[in-house]
């Protein structure tokens, strides 16, 4: 089984790397220069291409769109300086916590 930490971790430093990069020689380089509303965009483009994917059931597009929705994500924790440590920290402190009650504690 692959190590999801050490796989966010190693991706998240090479996309980090990339901030403030030359956009002519890096596709990660670019989106940071054309900000956050721009990385926010793509992330709901590639969030919309895993749900239609997921609809027609087509399990490779799924990898594939997945893999493009995460990396996108990492861009995006990389511009606002949050670490994926502090995301994964969030997940850990829910274990055991029924996400009806999770939900319901944002709400009040």
């Amino acid at each position: 089984m692959v190590d999801c930490d050490s796989v966010l971790d190693e991706l998240y430093s090479v996309i980090a790397r990339r901030k403030g990069g030359d956009p002519t020689k890096s596709y990660t380089a670019k989106k940071f220069a054309k900000g956050t509303d721009h990385i926010a965009k793509k992330i709901g483009e590639e969030a919309t291409e895993v749900a239609i994917a997921a609809a027609r059931r087509q399990r490779d597009e799924i990898l594939a769109e997945s893999a493009d929705l995460l990396f996108h994500l990492l861009v995006l924790w990389a511009d606002q300086d949050i670490r994926p440590e502090q995301v994964l920290k969030v997940l850990r402190e829910r274990r055991g916590v029924s996400g009806l009650d999770e939900k319901k504690s944002r709400a009040e």
